[in-house]
Parts: C-alpha cells; sequence; structure tokens
C-alpha cells in the first residue's frame, strides 16, 4: 500500500508512518543486493572447487602427480560445495513458488 499521497495530512502518526514506508524500502533493497551478491560469491566458489577437482583429475590422470589425497581433498570439496549450493537453489525456489501463490 502506497502511502506517500498522504504526506499533505497533517498528522504525525501518518507522516512518520509515510517516513518509515519509504525507508523500509531501500533497507529491503540494500538487504536483497546483500542477499544476491551472496548467492553470486557461494556459486562462484562453487565453480572454483569444481575447476580444482577437474584439474586434480586431468594431473592423476596424466601421470603428473600420484598423490591420491590431494585429489580426493578437490572431489570431497567440490562434492559438498555443490550440494550445498543445489540445496540453497530448491530452497530459493520453494520460496519463489511460495510467494508466487500468495494471494494478494
Amino acid at each position: 500500500m502506497d502511502i506517500t499521497s498522504f504526506y499533505n495530512l497533517t498528522s504525525d502518526a501518518v507522516k512518520g508512518a509515510a517516513r518509515n514506508s519509504s525507508t523500509a524500502t531501500i533497507s529491503d533493497e540494500k538487504n536483497f543486493n546483500v542477499f544476491l551478491d551472496a548467492a553470486k560469491n557461494q556459486i562462484n566458489e562453487t565453480n572454483g572447487y569444481l575447476q580444482d577437482q577437474e584439474n586434480e583429475e586431468i594431473k592423476f590422470a596424466l601421470g603428473l602427480t600420484e598423490n591420491t589425497h590431494d585429489l580426493a581433498v578437490a572431489q570431497a570439496k567440490a562434492q559438498t560445495s555443490l550440494q550445498y549450493t543445489v540445496a540453497l537453489r530448491d530452497r530459493f525456489l520453494e520460496a519463489y513458488r511460495e510467494i508466487m501463490q500468495m494471494q494478494i
């Protein structure tokens, strides 16, 4: 509900509610931007782990390294990070569907 048209009223309560409403929108935008940046960072981090895993697999396959520990660690990091990212995606889509089904 947009209450900015009530600015011409003399009631201090209505004016205060209008001011709070406009600042809440700015705060919500900042919160969303923080959330979006965190999601982007998570995706980039997951991609990095997947690339590290692929590089370790290539090194091992070519015989450049015999260290299976580094390969296992890279695979575990990539798998865990990917599972976490997929879980976040699923929760986000679930929340989106729930919001879209709300009656206004």
